[in-house]
């Protein structure tokens, strides 16, 4: 999760800070989700998630075209 937090903060207007506060955490505990030293609960997964504007599923395991890549159909 924690590549994948990075990646679609990364992509977004808001800032590590602008995230946290909209997700209801601190910005300390954001950084240390986001560098892997904490795993957040579902209901904080779900919240980061909204705030991003993505899934619980894209933050854990990126996009569906990610996870098809090298699948056969």
């Amino acid at each position: 999760m924690t590549t994948r937090l990075r990646m679609v903060q990364i992509r977004g207007p808001l800032s590590q800070a602008e995230v946290a506060q909209k997700a209801g955490i601190t910005r300390p505990f954001y950084t240390m989700i986001e560098s892997g030293t904490r795993t957040p609960s579902l209901s904080i997964a779900k919240r980061l998630a909204d705030t991003l504007g993505t899934t619980i599923d894209d933050l854990f395991f990126g996009d569906a075209t990610e996870r098809n890549k090298g699948v056969a159909s």
